[in-house]
């Protein structure tokens, strides 16, 4: 296995060895161009709060401590709004040496504000595991904006493995985006690529969604379902600038169109602190192809997932507001982004989640 992100081909092989196990066997639908989706176990912890086991200790004797209640998924249950869960999933690990893995909500999770993270025995961070690692995989779940229905079997998580060093050096990502373009416009490159927000839309007004406070359970099996006016308010703008409240969450999308090159993947940095007092997207992967077929050839544009923090900020158009981290592949995917997948966002511009219709 050379350096890289590990394509399909090597997950499959991984799956072979052992490396990767499972109640139920791994399925083809679980394979991503350069990540694997993990499916919820048949149980949900309701816990006391949000936590790490820590260097040494299991999450099983840690839950011991938070547990308030515990519930059965088989027939489907409701995860409610604000509350923190755990769930273990289907999948567990046996890294080999100079494999890590790093985890990420997918993309539909992360469009219902569900905050969901994976932790790990003896885990001292979110998301990150380490090479050697063996054990199993549990996911932190907390609905922030709506109440969701679960059942086992469901992937809001997916998880990426790396072999040595991926991410690319500024220099790296210029050279590459000098030879097919990453992203349209002038390429902003500091510590990957930069994206700023769209407020001034080609046609009409509408910049965005925000969620509502008060809505119905979301059963997150119920594709293109739940009308979108139940659950989110536009939100227009003229003057190419809205203002983000205190502990919303918004859908908005970016001013540029990116491309991820069939041997390259990235990840979406979630937050930094110099851009204002909000967090943009949980973070998120973009597979090998991302945008690179999209019609016309001009790449995609990037939804953005903005919470809120404590003041009342003033968001502008073309202000950056993040930053595309690409990583080499350690080979070429057997398949790209939108090439044979169900894939829900290729091509997008601003779009809800696969759950909403219009109306």
């Amino acid at each position: 296995m050379t350096t890289g992100v590990v394509p399909d081909s090597a997950i499959k092989a991984l799956v072979a060895d052992g490396a990767i196990a499972a109640d139920l066997p791994v399925t083809a639908e679980q394979i991503q161009p350069a990540s694997l989706d993990l499916r919820l176990g048949g149980v949900a912890y309701r816990v006391r709060a949000s936590f790490l086991s820590g260097q040494g200790r299991r999450v099983a004797d840690r839950l011991a401590e938070f547990e308030m209640h515990r519930m059965a998924l088989d027939e489907g249950a409701v995860l409610e709004k604000g509350c923190v869960y755990l769930v273990p999933l289907m999948e567990r690990l046996a890294l080999p040496n100079g494999v890590t893995a790093v985890a990420n909500a997918k993309s539909s999770t992360g469009r219902l504000d569900l905050l969901t993270r994976i932790i790990t025995d003896g885990g001292a961070e979110f998301d990150r595991i380490p090479e050697g690692y063996v054990g199993p995989l549990f996911a932190e779940i907390c609905p922030r904006s709506f109440s969701v229905l679960v059942r086992p079997g469901m992937r809001l998580n997916q998880i990426r493995f790396r072999q040595g060093q991926a991410v690319l050096t500024d220099a790296e990502l210029a050279r590459l985006h000098a030879e097919e373009p990453l992203v349209s416009g002038k390429a902003v490159i500091d510590h990957g690529l930069g994206f700023s927000v769209d407020l001034m839309p080609a046609e009409g007004d509408l910049v965005g969604y925000r969620a509502k406070p008060h809505t119905g359970v979301i059963d997150l099996d119920r594709i293109s379902h739940y009308p979108a006016s139940e659950f989110w308010e536009e939100i227009h703008t003229r003057d190419g600038r809205i203002i983000l409240d205190p502990g919303a969450f918004y859908i908005l999308v970016s001013r540029e169109s990116v491309t991820i090159p069939p041997d390259h993947a990235a990840e979406m940095a979630p937050y930094l602190a110099m851009v204002g007092e909000f967090r943009v997207h949980y973070a998120g992967f973009f597979d090998p192809g991302f945008g690179h077929g999209a019609a016309g050839g001009q790449g995609s544009r990037g939804v953005l997932e903005v919470r809120c923090h404590e003041a009342p900020f003033v968001l502008e158009h073309g202000q950056v507001v993040g930053r595309l981290v690409y990583e080499r592949m350690s080979a070429r995917p057997e398949r790209l982004y939108g090439a044979g997948i169900a894939s829900n966002y290729q091509g997008q511009g601003l779009k809800l989640g696969k759950h909403f219709r219009a109306g």
